[in-house]
Parts: structure tokens; sequence; C-alpha cells
């Protein structure tokens, strides 16, 4: 009787759980890979740790910090410390009382992701222009159609705030069931707005968020379309590659009246003057010797 394959032995210690490629194995933790000690990982899954902090970290900010008007999270490592940036438009409560509420947040960060004692801190920075903030405007619509807003006057309240704030074009989205059963998209556009290419990634700041009301979930789309700044605050630095810059001209002094200038006459008339001065000269010195006798 041939042996059948489905008989041979076992050996569990052999067998490991099948992970998907680049995936993290379970006794990695998931944290960032300088400035925590662990286990030593290659270059791709220290890429992988790093992005999931960062999204595990933004996401639990974005609950946490929604009604202080978070704008985004920034992380430094250094070799002794790990710096936490998070920027929003309440700042202040972001701090809480003398501190407390930020001192909260380091410590369940420093918990969740097993970091040392004092190797993390947590700064808050404050948004310089929230009109220009494609997350802080998604957030603003978003608590405008929690509270029973309409749609449209919510959507052109934030359209006319952030075109006066300095924004050469914005783009709100919201789609979903707005009144009757059937889901649809309402768009509304103003200023001008490009969609693809490298200046779209380079002026174009974009934010998505999601709003569960009664009658179901609406999507919100924010796209802003900030001007170029030579100092990099409101904008980048770079002006657009189409723009044409016309320079003015140079003010030319006009000749009121035409005249001409005879420069052989000035010459002759300064010979003439240097001769008659060698004339007066020769006179002199021949009456001098005949008042002498």
């Amino acid at each position: 009787k041939p042996r059948n394959l489905d008989d041979r032995p076992i050996h569990r210690q052999h067998i490991e759980p099948f992970r998907p490629k680049g995936s993290i194995p379970h006794q990695t933790p998931v944290i960032m890979a300088s400035g925590v000690p662990g286990t030593a990982i290659s270059k791709r899954r220290k890429f992988v740790a790093d992005g999931v902090f960062y999204a595990e970290l933004n996401e639990f900010f974005q609950r946490e910090l929604a009604e202080e008007g978070y704008s985004g999270v920034e992380v430094r490592v250094t070799p002794t410390v790990t710096d936490i940036i998070i920027r929003a438009t309440h700042t202040q409560e972001v701090l809480g009382e003398q501190g407390r509420r930020i001192r909260e947040l380091t410590s369940l960060i420093q918990k969740r992701f097993k970091f040392p004692e004092n190797s993390v801190s947590l700064y808050a920075a404050k948004v310089q222009n929230r009109g220009l903030s494609a997350v802080a405007q998604c957030e603003s619509l978003r608590y405008k159609l929690l509270n029973g807003l309409a749609v449209r006057r919510a959507c052109y309240g934030v359209l006319r705030f952030i075109m006066e704030s300095g924004a050469k074009g914005c783009e709100v989205v919201v789609s979903g069931k707005l009144r009757a059963a059937r889901a649809k998209s309402m768009k509304f556009t103003d200023g001008f707005m490009i969609h693809s290419g490298q200046p779209a990634k380079d002026f174009i700041d974009s934010a998505t968020r999601h709003v569960l009301l009664r009658q179901g979930v609406l999507g919100i789309k924010v796209k802003i379309m900030r001007g170029s700044d030579p100092e990099g605050k409101s904008g980048p630095q770079k002006s657009l590659p189409d723009s044409v810059t016309i320079i003015e001209p140079k003010e030319e002094t006009s000749v009121v009246q035409p005249h001409s200038e005879d420069y052989g006459q000035k010459k002759a008339q300064a010979e003439a003057a240097a001769a008659a001065a060698r004339d007066a000269e020769l006179g002199e010195g021949e009456a001098t010797p005949a008042e002498e006798q």
C-alpha cells in the first residue's frame, strides 16, 4: 500500500504563521526604530515601523484633539530623545491647565510605544493661518454638520473664509445621503485650482473626513490651493511653472528742446584767448625797457 502524504507526522515547531511580504513579526514592537531600545531590524522594516507609528499617532490625535483644531503631527528623532510636535489652532487647550493635558498625552504615548522614561517630549505649535490649513477647515466643516447646520450654508461659509484668508482657489466636496434616501455628491468651488503634475503636490493642501449622522455617513473633502510666498510661510517659495512675470521698463529722461554744440567753435575761441594772452605778455615786456631809459 503506497504511503499517503497526509499521514506524515507534522513537526509543529517548524511551522510559522503566514505573514505578508514586508510585514512586521509579532515580536517586533510597532515603534520608532531609532530612539527606542529593541531588536535590530532591517531598513525595510524600519521604514514600515516608522510609518505605522506615525499613522497610529496621527489617528490618536485626530480623535483626542478634534475639538482643539488638530492639523497634523511632526516627529523628530534624535539619539537621546524623540520630539513630537502637535500642530493645532487652539494650542492653549492642547496644553491644558498648567500643562496637565500635555503631560497626560506624553504618559499615554510613552506607555503605548514602550519609550524609556524621559525619552519622549510633546510640544504644541500654533497653526499660523488656519484658513490655509485643509485639515483645520475640514474639521470645522465636520463640526458644523454635526451641529445640524445645512450643508450648503456650511460649505459656502467655509469656502468664503478660505478665500478671505488669501487662498488662490478651493474646492469642497460633500457626498452621501444629503436629503433624500439616494446618495449624491455636492461640489463647491471658487478661484483657481490645478489637479495634476508636480505643482499640484507642492501648492495644494487636501484633507478628508467622515461625519456620522442619523441618516448615514457623509464624506468631506477639502482642497486648498495656496499661492507662492517668498518667505515660505503661507505657501511654497517657488512660483508656478507657467507664471509670467512682466518687468516694468526703466524710465528714460526725455529731451525737452533739441540743441547742438559746435565743439570746433569752442576750440577756436580757446586758441584766440590764448593768443591774446601771449600778445599781452609780449607788450608788457617791450614797454618796461623804454621806461628805464
